[in-house]
């Protein structure tokens, strides 16, 4: 006798989506039955695809009473949280590869899920092809993780990445990036940090076991980065990766944060190179272990999106109360550290006038603020008799540093501070 096989209904047939539909088409025991687009008359070059399937009223999915799996691939808030709410209301089980709004409203989502008994699984949400949420709460549910240091945003880290191999600038790299397709018209999510700090959000979430809030996750992009910020880097055994970092301080406090930093060439993440992500697991009793793949595109994103259909798949009609351990299982809400209370070493670049005691002065502003100096080095005078000095701290309060810079920019002897960055620990 035939089993009967899972409906699913997609919402959105983009990139994603389109690799969704190419790959279930491998799978005996589901079968798309409708999916919704923006614009029905749009060619989609897509073998096996039957128009009659497609809608541009993505409502239909959401109460139709025969589908059993929505995946949700359109991103955003709105329509996308009214969407998923309504399929739950419904009594449909959710996938989805929606990072912004899992960081914004997932408590709410997971909360009114579990209300009627209906699983939301999120992969694809975090960091691609990569699989993450299922290992943490399975494999690596014995361990007690404590710190995440991540690149999950493969389109900044493409950026970075051409400007240290070409010595080009950001806007150069940027415009590059744009004409590939790798970054969009406006880069705006990618290089200001807003789509890794939505990744972090809900990965420390899960890793930590309480609930981390966007709003106090710092973030910080990429757009002040130099190509003398990555010569210099690269001279003292460092990377300049854009990095979405979680821990758990030593008074139980969760400082999550997206921003630059320079990356030992020691470390695995420094050579986690162009649209590559990866991310460094760090708690007892298993240590670091460190997970890289490919970030996004049609077929990585689909192998994680694919993935979590068939699981929900499996367990339908087999039991009433599906996937316990992939559940969202904490009510309690991680405690801030702000960032300003938070402990780093610096790089400092800065430009000064070629005078006396320029080098005292900036040695005597970071003591005077209970900063020490591991190297300070001043580059060659150019022409308008400018010395180019570098710096590099010790382990200092960000609030000391920051009054430090504002020392710094008052200073007449100092033509300009051109770079802060966050230095690895």
């Amino acid at each position: 006798m035939e089993s009967k096989k899972i409906k699913i209904g997609l919402i959105g047939l983009g990139t994603v989506g389109s690799g969704v539909f190419k790959t279930l088409k491998n799978f005996d025991n589901v079968e798309v039955v409708k999916i919704a687009v923006r614009n029905k008359s749009k060619k989609r070059n897509i073998e096996g695809l039957d128009e009659s399937i497609i809608t541009d009223d993505a409502y239909e999915i959401v109460n139709d009473p025969q589908i059993d799996i929505v995946a949700e691939l359109v991103g955003g808030v709105s329509p996308a949280f009214d969407l998923i709410k309504t399929a739950i209301k419904n009594g449909k089980h959710i996938v989805t590869a929606n990072k912004e709004l899992l960081a914004k409203h997932g408590e709410e989502l997971f909360n009114y899920a579990e209300e009627h008994n209906k699983v939301v699984l999120y992969e694809a949400a975090i960091a691609g092809g990569i699989p993450l949420i299922m290992p943490i709460k399975t494999i690596l549910a014995g361990n007690k993780i404590n710190k995440i240091k991540a690149i999950l945003n493969g389109t900044t880290n493409y950026i970075l990445t051409k400007m240290d191999v070409q010595g080009a600038s950001y806007t150069d790299v940027l415009k590059e990036s744009q004409e590939l397709g790798y970054a969009e018209a406006d880069p705006t999510g990618d290089v200001e940090g807003f789509d890794a700090a939505y990744k972090i959000t809900t990965l420390a979430t899960i890793a930590f076991g309480k609930r981390v809030k966007i709003e106090n996750v710092y973030r910080e992009g990429i757009t002040k980065i130099s190509p003398e910020d990555m010569q210099a880097a690269n001279e003292m055994g460092y990377k300049i990766k854009l990095i979405a970092s979680a821990e758990i301080t030593e008074d139980n406090k969760a400082d999550v944060r997206v921003h630059p930093m320079l990356i030992s060439k020691n470390n695995p993440l420094a050579h986690i190179d162009y649209v590559t992500n990866a991310v460094t697991l760090t708690g007892h009793p298993v240590g670091s272990v460190t997970l890289s793949g490919p970030g996004a595109g049609e077929f990585p994103t689909a192998s994680s999106v694919v993935g979590d259909i068939l699981a929900i798949a499996s367990e339908i009609g087999k039991t009433d109360y599906l996937l316990p351990m992939m559940r969202c299982q904490h009510n309690e809400n991680a405690e801030p550290i702000d960032i300003s209370e938070t402990r780093n070493k610096y790089y400092i670049s800065m430009t000064a006038k070629n005078s006396l005691g320029v080098i005292g002065r900036i040695g005597k502003a970071c003591e005077d603020n209970q900063i020490s100096l591991a190297s300070i080095v001043q580059k060659e005078v150019s022409q308008d008799n400018a010395a180019h000095i570098r710096v590099i701290t010790d382990v200092c309060k960000e609030k000391d540093m920051q009054k430090v810079i504002d020392i710094f920019n008052n200073d007449s002897a100092i033509t300009s501070v051109n770079s802060l960055i966050r230095v690895q620990v």
